[in-house]
Order: C-alpha cells, then structure tokens, then sequence
C-alpha cells in the first residue's frame, strides 16, 4: 500500500526560474540567443523543454555541436539556482559526450541534477533527449562560484534577471 500510494502522490508544480535579458542561452530579449526558459522540478533538479530554429545548425538540419554544450552548459548551471536564484557559479569544466544527432525543428528535453555541493564547488550533470525519449547528448560540469559581493535582488532585477511570464 505504501508503495502504490507513493506512486500516485502528484508530482510539485514546476516552478520557473529567472531568465536574463541578454544572455544567449536564456536571454529573453537577445533576438540571436536560445531563449531557454527553466522550470524547477524539486531540490537541485531542472528541465527545459526547447525547440532548436534552424539557424542553430552546423550540418544541414543538426544542431551545431557547439550549440548543444551551450544548452547543456546552461541547465547544469540552472541546478544551483534551485532555492537561490542568485547564487550565481561558472563553469570551471565541462565534459559533453555526443550519443546521435540532435535534430533541428523538434521538441527536446534538456534535463539538469546536482550530484555533489562543496559550496564554492558542485557538480552537476545534464541530459539532452529527443521527443522519443533517446538520449542525444550529455554532461558533467565542474561549476565553481563567481568571487566578489553578490548582487541583491533588486540589483539583478534591474539588469534583466527575473522571472519573466511564459
């Protein structure tokens, strides 16, 4: 009973995170970024849901290598941001491993966990699955946090960071 009653419990409604303006992966207002929103799925675990435009390509109807560790990049960082959307960490490194080609055009699923926070350190990994559910791509990253006074939130609303409606 215990079991099938843990199954049924609803899932938390996905909370979103703070986008900036001008930043390429979520940047709302930068008219050449990925525009990633990121929506919270509980204690250090974030999702993205994205449809790649064309103009992401490298080989014709693929998106460009580089593109994909961006969009990995991002969610791996996004994890940190659970709880604290100003608790702001930079990629110290980033090994991405490439399973099959991601396709341009159709919906896919980006998917971030924390696996290790030592505060001024973590790691994090990221997955990148196609609409069917088959893994495209995935990463770990070292992430270490950025030195100096952190911004309070009135400061980082002002420079485009917030919440912004879907």
């Amino acid at each position: 009973m215990g079991i099938e009653a843990e199954q049924t419990r609803p899932l938390p409604e996905p909370k979103k995170q703070p986008n900036s303006a001008q930043c390429f992966g979520c940047g709302v207002e930068n008219s050449y970024g990925l525009a990633m929103a990121f929506y919270e799925l509980g204690p250090g675990h974030v999702v993205c849901d994205i449809i790649v435009p064309e103009h992401f390509q490298g080989y014709p109807g693929v998106v460009h290598g580089g593109v994909v560790a961006t969009m990995l990049d991002e969610i791996v960082n996004r994890v940190l941001l659970v709880d604290d959307h100003s608790r702001m960490m930079m990629t110290a490194k980033l090994t991405t491993r490439y399973r099959k080609p991601v396709p341009v055009g159709e919906p896919l699923i980006i998917e971030g966990w924390l696996t290790r926070d030592r505060g001024r350190f973590a790691v994090a990994k990221g997955e990148l699955r196609l609409a069917d559910g088959s893994l495209a791509a995935e990463a770990e990253a070292t992430l270490a946090s950025i030195q100096g006074p952190g911004e309070s939130r009135d400061e980082l609303e002002g420079l485009g960071w917030k919440v912004y409606p879907d």
